[in-house]
């Protein structure tokens, strides 16, 4: 049973800094973590994402502004978010591919950028 675990989101105000984590637990492989986001009435889109090798890719809107990172031993990623902007405001979800082919998502953590 694999089950993703993500923490860290809360309510700051524009230009402030979140840093989002996610724990992959159970017995897993892991190729590809990523960090998906949904706003209220919108669909669901990535944020970014990293191989794990390290290769990254990030949404445009977040560009410059967000870094993703992980680490292997824990079965981790990392969301770190810079001058977070209304926009942002969203549920984020955290999600890992398996060698097996196999696609996990954790269950969001509220992320609010108001003044």
């Amino acid at each position: 049973q694999v089950q993703l675990v993500e923490s860290g989101g809360g309510l700051v105000e524009p230009g402030e800094s979140l840093r989002l984590s996610c724990v992959a637990s159970g017995s897993i492989f892991i190729d590809y973590m990523g960090w998906y986001r949904q706003a209220p009435g919108k669909e669901r889109e990535l944020v970014a994402g990293i191989s794990r090798v390290g290769f990254t890719n990030y949404a445009d809107s977040v560009k410059g502004r967000f870094g993703i990172s992980r680490n292997n031993a824990r079965n981790t990623v990392y969301l770190q978010m810079n001058s977070l902007k209304p926009e942002d405001t969203a549920l984020y979800y955290c999600t890992v591919r398996a060698s097996t082919g196999s696609n996990y998502w954790g269950q969001g953590t509220q992320v609010t950028v108001s003044s």
